[in-house]
């Protein structure tokens, strides 16, 4: 039986059936049983055929890859993994969700096949890994700020408060500047717990650098990275171990606020504020808004591609691609079969799964370039993508 590392919080009533479903597919496909943690997250979509059949001629003998990295994509890559191995026995992919940080240490030291991050390595971290770096984004999404404040759904959150709410200025939900810009709620005296990540994370490192482009002074006093202080001395700061743990002491603490990925909320029926953005608009967070801001993004020959605070009426103000992380060469020839195999599929069929998990399907003209730098990969298989 294949086994979720993913507390049961975390999945909403549908999300655990379609997981059931899948995971007992899986443990008596005829697969054979998976080691490691992945975990169904949703149900392939379309009823478009399957671009597996070149998989299955190439990977003709066991093949075992490991990964591990970024929470943020994390339910849908093991979703991803749980369908692959069902269509191709023969290739098994054991990803383990430990967050952007870790993720990027293991693949540096070589301990994993392949690793996931939500911000793109520096120059610096790639110069140290002696096999060379491909930097593929594999989906997209949107970085939400989820409250658990009752009687008070559609929250608006201006870029002013946003940014005072992480510094520690706003601690009270009855501000008056949270009041200005909510003046048909009905904000309680109570205070405001602050949600964050207490792990090296990617979605941090996003959600910092967004708060580094519309502040000067958080640019300045905190700044950017994958971990950063938090102003702890000014009010009620708490820490939760990726997505998951971000998602667990939102539901758990009445009065908190934190960001986390967009499926992790949506998943949970969280409430997510409206965030104002670049265009001073308030804008609700949802895979056509996430969308509108992936389209005013040109992809770079690198596909390293940083989405700060975009311009548009209409654009969401946090979304972010995603990178898995693969060197340019493999010892194991079967294995750099099987890393281009698991990019295909992921580009394809993986797909169709990315918006009933709350993610952003690839512009076609992404998934092509991504497809053209990851099959330099292996000379023995070629990447399809049409």
């Amino acid at each position: 039986m294949i086994r979720s590392q993913f507390p049961t919080f975390r999945l909403a009533p549908t999300l655990a059936a379609l997981t059931l479903s899948l995971s007992l597919a899986a443990c008596g496909g005829g697969g054979g049983e998976q080691t490691g943690t992945e975990t169904g997250g949703g149900e392939q979509t379309g009823g478009a055929p399957s671009m597996s059949a070149n998989i299955k001629e190439a990977i003709t003998a066991q093949v075992a890859l490991t990964g591990a990295g970024a929470t943020f994509p994390a339910p849908l890559y093991q979703n991803w993994f749980v369908g692959l191995n069902q269509e191709v026995p023969n290739l098994q992919v054991n990803y383990q969700s430990v967050g952007s940080g870790a993720g990027v240490e293991q693949f540096t030291a070589g301990t994993v096949d392949f690793g996931a991050s939500d911000t793109a390595m520096k120059d610096e971290e790639i110069a140290k890994v002696a096999k060379g770096v491909l930097m593929l984004p594999m989906t997209a999404g949107s970085i939400v700020l989820a409250y658990n404040l009752p009687g008070a759904e559609g929250l608006k959150l201006s870029q002013e408060n946003q940014v005072a709410i992480f510094m520690g200025e706003i601690t009270k939900w009855n501000d008056p500047k949270l009041v200005a810009d909510n003046p048909d709620l009905k904000l309680p005296d109570a205070p405001i717990t602050v949600v964050h990540r207490s792990d090296g994370s990617g979605t941090t490192g996003v959600f910092t650098k967004y708060l580094s482009a519309v502040s000067p002074k958080w640019k300045e006093s905190i700044g950017d990275g994958k971990s950063v202080q938090w102003p702890t001395a000014k009010g009620k700061f708490i820490g939760g171990k990726g997505n998951e743990g971000v998602t667990a002491n939102i539901q758990q603490n009445e009065g908190a606020i934190g960001y986390v990925e967009y499926g992790y909320a949506k998943n949970n029926n969280l409430a997510m504020a409206t965030l104002q953005n670049k265009a001073g608009q308030f804008v609700v967070p949802d895979e056509t808004t996430a969308a509108a801001t992936l389209a005013t993004v040109e992809l770079p020959e690198n596909l390293r591609a940083f989405i700060i605070n975009p311009d548009g009426e209409q654009s969401y103000p946090i979304v972010t691609y995603t990178w898995m992380l693969m060197y340019k060469t493999y010892d194991d020839p079967m294995k750099a079969k099987g890393i281009e195999a698991m990019v295909q599929y992921g580009l394809t069929t993986g797909q169709q799964q990315s918006a009933a998990l709350g993610y952003i399907p690839l512009p076609p003209n992404v998934v092509e370039k991504v497809a053209a730098v990851a099959d330099q990969i292996s000379p023995d298989f070629q990447i399809k993508v049409k």
